[in-house]
């Protein structure tokens, strides 16, 4: 396996670390804008700071949109080869740590999934024996406001099975599923539809391409309006070919592949860091290494256009995670190295590929963990959370926009 750019190789090495060792109002601060934010009140950055309970460095998050409270995970070595691992969750408008949901001081550890479904937290624990995960189970938090796990997810994984990614499509009963065979022989990348509340799935499908290999970083999104897995994929070669969509019918198991748009020469685009889903009006958005682009696709006609992130001269002000606000339409996009201010950003766009504003300030301190840049949203209220400021990726910052 060769990495081809910076951030896929940073990517890959720590996902192999990750294989190896089992993987009230917020007051907003330092703001600046390059929109409007439909009303009067500052965005950007907010002081509300959550900090793990135990100091432990922060493996996953996410904020309930229906809901009030936030949930994490954290993991703190404790000596004797074993960690202090907890799953804990937090007001959204204090950043105080509610209840520990578990805890473990074993060579066991925790890695949020994320918070899917109307209220249902999704936890993965990971068992370890001597220096292996030798299985993984999947435990709910339904709803999170119960601050405690109801029930385990039992999806059709083998134990060799790995999670790449799953939908954030709350309020939605589906969540999609990416995840890849690594049994020693196998490495297919494969999809399939979940209601995580009621333990149901749809047909497993294997992504027989062999573009969407674990190697390569696939994103994965779910556009509701079709029951489509949208999953997208870039070789992350400098000048190598333009970028891959999978559009994955739940249901029937039918893959249609299309080509996204080249890069500009002589950049070309790396890997896909990012991806979301306006299911509403049928586009995705991505984020793509090297040539520090946005993108913006119509899944109908396959066709899209880019527009470069503001500002951004070079690679390393190539946008990560997107995430989609469904009620105000945004787009939003996490910029690690600003192209707009100091420190890291996030640029946030219409559906039409419109800066909308710059959300400046901010100190992505995880980007080249095991663990990526994650934007969490509240679109109810216009708030969100996001990794950093500490280094220590002790901590996430709430911010409003």
């Amino acid at each position: 396996m060769k990495c081809k750019n910076f951030h896929l190789c940073l990517r890959v090495a720590a996902f192999a670390l990750a294989c190896w060792f089992g993987l009230g109002r917020l007051v907003p601060v330092a703001a600046q804008s390059a929109g409007q934010s439909g009303d009067a009140r500052p965005v950007g950055p907010g002081s509300t700071i959550v900090h793990s309970k135990f100091g432990g460095q922060i493996f996953g998050f996410d904020i309930d949109q229906n809901g009030s409270e936030g949930v994490l995970s954290e993991d703190k070595d404790i000596g004797g080869g074993n960690v202090l691992a907890a799953v804990e969750t937090f007001d959204q408008a204090t950043g105080k740590i509610l209840k520990v949901a578990a805890e473990t001081q074993t060579k066991d550890n925790f890695l949020t999934l994320g918070i899917v479904g109307t209220s249902v937290g999704l936890v993965e624990r990971e068992h370890v024996a001597g220096i292996f995960v030798v299985k993984r189970i999947y435990e709910e938090l339904n709803p999170l406001s119960s601050n405690k796990f109801t029930g385990t997810w039992k999806p059709p994984l083998a134990s060799t099975d790995i999670i790449e990614g799953i939908s954030r499509d709350q309020g939605v009963a589906t969540t999609v599923t990416l995840a890849f065979h690594n049994d020693g022989n196998n490495f297919d990348s494969f999809v399939f539809g979940s209601n995580v509340a009621a333990n149901t799935f749809d047909p497993v499908i294997t992504l027989t391409d062999p573009n969407f290999d674990f190697n390569e970083a696939p994103q994965v999104a779910y556009d509701s309006a079709t029951d489509e897995a949208v999953v997208a994929v870039s070789n992350g070669e400098v000048g190598g070919p333009p970028p891959v969509f999978a559009l994955v019918n739940l249901t029937t198991g039918t893959v249609n592949e299309f080509n996204g748009i080249p890069g500009p020469p002589p950049f070309r685009q790396g890997s896909i860091n990012g991806l979301a889903v306006d299911s509403a009006d049928g586009i995705a958005c991505t984020t793509t290494e090297v040539d520090f682009r946005v993108e913006f696709y119509n899944l109908a006609t396959e066709t899209g256009f880019a527009v470069v992130l503001p500002g951004a001269t070079g690679q390393l002000q190539s946008g990560s995670d997107v995430e989609f606000d469904p009620v105000n339409k945004l787009f939003f996009v996490a910029q690690s190295v600003s192209s707009t201010g100091p420190g890291s950003s996030i640029q946030v766009y219409n559906t039409q590929g419109k800066l909308v504003e710059s959300l400046n300030g901010f100190n992505f301190s995880n980007a080249s963990n095991v663990v990526f840049t994650h934007i969490a949203l509240n679109p109810g209220n216009r708030t969100g959370y996001v990794d950093g400021p500490d280094s220590g990726v002790t901590e996430i910052q709430s911010f409003t926009y």
